[in-house]
């Protein structure tokens, strides 16, 4: 069933609120590392593990903006699809995906049969990414 037209105003408040959210989130973050330097971070004359908690610490900041950024980006998308009026179907399939799974991930763009079908083809490799 498609969404109707109340559903979809709701579902792209949702994305506008999240957009507006991260925007101001990564610009922080991006504020944060860039003041944030390994004196501050570590301590005038760091020992070799003040600085290896120092660059985790850094890894950690540039892992999340990355996380961040990756799901603005998705959520932009989304905000297309809303845009040209194919938001709420599969781009593989073409079917309908469920107003639920939108309210549980408002940057779907898959119905839950294709994204399971991508996550098993396109599957990562297990294991530490740090």
């Amino acid at each position: 069933m498609a969404l109707t037209p109340e559903q979809t105003q709701e579902l792209q408040a949702t994305v506008e609120r999240r957009r507006a959210a991260l925007r101001a989130e990564i610009e922080r973050d991006l504020g944060k590392v860039r003041a944030d330097r390994l004196e501050d971070l570590a301590g005038a004359s760091p020992d070799p593990g003040d600085e290896s908690i120092a660059s985790l610490i850094a890894d950690l900041d540039q892992a999340e903006t990355s996380r961040d950024l990756s799901e603005l980006r998705s959520l932009d998308s989304a905000h297309g699809r809303i845009e040209d009026g194919s938001y709420g179907t599969c781009v593989d399939c073409g079917s309908d995906i469920g107003f639920a799974r939108l309210q549980a991930n408002p940057a779907a763009e898959r119905c839950i049969r294709c994204q399971t079908q991508y996550e098993k083809t396109h599957a990562s490799p297990t294991g530490p990414t740090l």
